[in-house]
């Protein structure tokens, strides 16, 4: 993704095909889910979430948290790939190297 370091977490969230598209109308709320982007890379990160939900300590607790509020697998492992791609562009944008903090 030749944009990312260059724009917003929510802009790269959105490229990436893992931000929420609402279909509201009027008053009318609908579901929201995701879709556009890139497809390939929304199934790299999706599978990149897999392990960092498992290995690695800060995603493993943002994972731990939305399980214990009840949310299903899938909707855990897409938020935890959006929090990857912006943690990614954060990165890229402080021209920073990935740095867990410290327990």
């Amino acid at each position: 993704m030749p944009e990312i370091g260059t724009i917003t977490g929510e802009e790269a969230a959105a490229l990436s095909g893992l931000a929420p598209v609402a279909h509201d109308s009027g008053t009318l709320r609908g579901k929201r889910a995701i879709a556009g982007g890139r497809r390939a890379l929304r199934h790299v990160m999706f599978q990149a979430a897999l392990v960092a939900a498992h290995h690695n300590p800060t995603l493993r607790h943002f994972a731990d948290r939305l399980r214990n509020a009840g949310k299903p697998h899938k909707v855990i492992i897409t938020a935890v790939a959006r929090k990857l791609v912006t943690i990614a562009n954060a990165l890229c944008k402080n021209r920073q190297k990935w740095a867990a903090p410290a327990t």
